[in-house]
């Protein structure tokens, strides 16, 4: 079995950790344990991208055609009258 140090614990997480092992009536250490393995048995959810959950909040409005890539463009500065 691998072993894992984790330093730097405050001291309110140690005692609810302490107080949750007593709680279920074992140690400390198999807390952390059963709470590391609930932790990585759920599944991650899958990552949204920006662009993909900007077309989908926008989809109803009526756009029909893609919009132009404005990639390799030169940038003009904003003009602020006079």
């Amino acid at each position: 079995m691998a072993q894992v140090i984790v330093r730097n614990i405050e001291v309110e997480v140690k005692v609810g950790l302490k107080h949750r092992a007593a709680l279920h009536g074992w140690s400390m250490e198999e807390e952390v344990r059963q709470i590391l393995r609930s932790a990585v048995s759920q599944p991650v959810p899958p990552r949204i991208r920006l662009g993909t959950s900007i077309a989908e909040r926008f989809a109803d409005i009526g756009l029909t055609e893609p919009l132009p890539e404005l990639s390799n463009q030169a940038i003009s500065p904003m003009s602020f009258g006079a």
